[in-house]
């Protein structure tokens, strides 16, 4: 039965949620022009609207005590989660693909134009390409799928303009994105961005032209490994990335939903030597530990292609430059 008093409760939290700075009901996903718009703060200075939210979870506490600020962050997920299923059901699950990478990958640095020309490719061939919607490897993931039918010069101009500002640290990593999204406007590929405001001092990438950003950071990171039916392609990382390896070896060795992905991993000398997690997964699959792992280790952008093209049945020809 419903009393009074949770009349009451309910007329507080009513009043709450129409002052946080985000949507509790949110629709459809974020995008860049949403999530960078400009907002005016209460002591009158401007921000963008991200950074407003990010502002307002920092106050309020990573681990919020408020039942107010709980709730309206819950009704902010759900409605986050609900708009991305909707999203997802446009798109064969074999063709979501996610790449996993560290956030402090500087675009000038190989590896991210490597990243970008396999996201480019895979793009082209009809693959969702998601990554954790951040800077580093999860930018050059969206970047290369902004980049998608255009011609190598045209990519190669691109990224020069992003190498003014190598690092999400410089003063100019946001405007030189934009820049590039100006100048090469992507109306007909799409690519997915999962970011988090757990990690909100990471700047989400404006390449992604969707983005399903969450407060709870643990259905942020379950979501990306879980909807990836596709494969993920592991480049070099730290501790996220680690993280994140294990929880994609435990679905694909439970079959928790019925298939097993490639694990790719790009990068020999970082995979087989720096961190080497890729001998003790063939460690593990080889003694039985961990069973159903479809596991690869290359240097090659092309054959990282490959592979995940073959896990669903496609031979074309591949020509990465």
């Amino acid at each position: 039965m419903i009393t009074v008093r949770d009349f009451d409760a309910f007329e507080r939290i009513a009043e709450y949620v129409e002052h946080v700075p985000f949507d509790v009901t949110p629709q459809r996903l974020y995008n860049a022009d949403m999530l960078y718009a400009s907002v005016k703060l209460p002591d009158g200075t401007t921000t963008n609207y991200d950074a407003a939210v990010y502002q307002h979870f920092i106050k309020t506490g990573k681990h919020a005590c408020d039942e107010q600020e709980l709730l309206a962050r819950a009704l902010h997920d759900y409605g986050i989660e609900r708009a991305l299923q909707l999203y997802l059901e446009r798109y064969d699950k074999r063709k979501v693909v996610g790449v996993m990478g560290g956030h402090s990958l500087q675009r000038t640095d190989e590896m991210y134009r490597t990243i970008a020309l396999v996201s480019k490719e895979l793009t082209e061939r009809h693959s969702l390409m998601v990554s954790g919607g951040g800077p580093g490897a999860m930018e050059a993931t969206h970047f290369g799928a902004w980049m998608a039918g255009r011609e190598m010069d045209e990519f190669e101009t691109a990224l020069q303009m992003l190498h003014r500002a190598p690092s999400f640290n410089d003063s100019e990593w946001l405007s030189t994105a934009f820049a590039v999204m100006k100048r090469f406007p992507q109306n007909v590929y799409r690519s997915l961005g999962i970011p988090t405001y757990l990690y909100g001092h990471e700047p989400s990438t404006p390449f992604a032209t969707d983005i399903a950003k969450y407060f709870d950071n643990s259905v942020r990171e379950d979501t990306i490994i879980t909807i990836a039916f596709g494969g993920i392609i592991f480049t070099p990382g730290s501790a996220g990335t680690m993280q994140e390896i294990f929880q994609e070896a435990v679905q694909n060795h439970y079959l928790t939903f019925g298939v097993s992905s490639p694990m790719i991993f790009l990068g020999r000398a970082f995979w087989d030597e720096q961190m080497p997690v890729y001998p003790f997964l063939e460690q593990l699959v080889e003694t039985g530990k961990y069973k159903n792992l479809k596991l690869f280790l290359t240097d090659e952008p092309y054959e990282a292609v490959q592979e995940l093209l073959s896990f669903r049945n496609e031979t074309e020809p591949i020509h990465l430059d």
